[in-house]
């Protein structure tokens, strides 16, 4: 597993190098299609669309290079990330979504107790890891290692995330690290670690 990961990580850092930085000004001006589902801020309204603002650049990056390749595959953002003009246009739009301040998240009380404890200390009886170990104990990622922030983020969105990996509809991550680990929970463990991340503020 460490091996798999360093391998990973050593990926995603030569994948980053290729883009340069990005202007948060240059990307606000290449937002248009973006806003219609993940609004002008990057805080989506509709649960079923990810909040953008103030995730992690080179998280941003990979995944509408990812779109961009087919690594990652959606029908909706799919044909949304081909249709940016350039790669060079990439870092930008990273940069102008990075930049915007999240609107925070509310938790469902009745399971926040059992979210908290997958969040914090994994399920260890099925090989469930935490979730701080890689996205930090306040959910705010580590953009260089592309973990997303997840702090805030809808939890419809989350469940539905963590689902896609453990079917194999998603498998973008680095090292089949969410692949793996969404294997072992139960969609009661899903929902509820969902619920307690999106109440998170980092």
């Amino acid at each position: 597993m460490k091996k798999a990961l360093i391998v990973a990580l050593a990926s995603l850092t030569m994948t980053a190098s290729v883009f340069a930085a990005g202007d948060a000004t240059k990307g606000k001006a290449l937002t248009a299609t973006c806003v219609a589902c993940h609004g002008a801020d990057g805080n989506s309204v509709n649960p079923m669309w990810p909040k953008l603002a103030g995730q992690g650049e080179e998280y941003i990056i990979k995944q509408l290079t990812d779109f961009r390749s087919g690594a990652r595959v959606n029908a909706t953002m799919t044909p949304m990330a081909k249709a940016i003009a350039s790669d060079d246009d990439i870092p930008h739009i990273a940069a102008y979504f990075a930049s915007q301040k999240q609107k925070p998240g509310v938790a469902d009380e009745k399971r926040v107790e059992l979210g908290r404890a997958l969040f914090k200390g994994g399920k260890m009886s099925s090989g469930v890891t935490a979730c701080s170990a890689c996205h930090g104990v306040t959910g705010e990622g580590n953009t260089k290692a592309k973990f997303p922030k997840i702090s805030g983020q809808h939890s419809k969105y989350l469940v539905n995330q963590l689902k896609a990996f453990k079917s194999g509809a998603r498998t973008n991550d680095p090292g089949k690290m969410m692949e793996n680990i969404s294997a072992n929970m139960t969609d009661n463990d899903m929902n509820a670690v969902a619920e307690y991340i999106s109440g998170l503020h980092d």
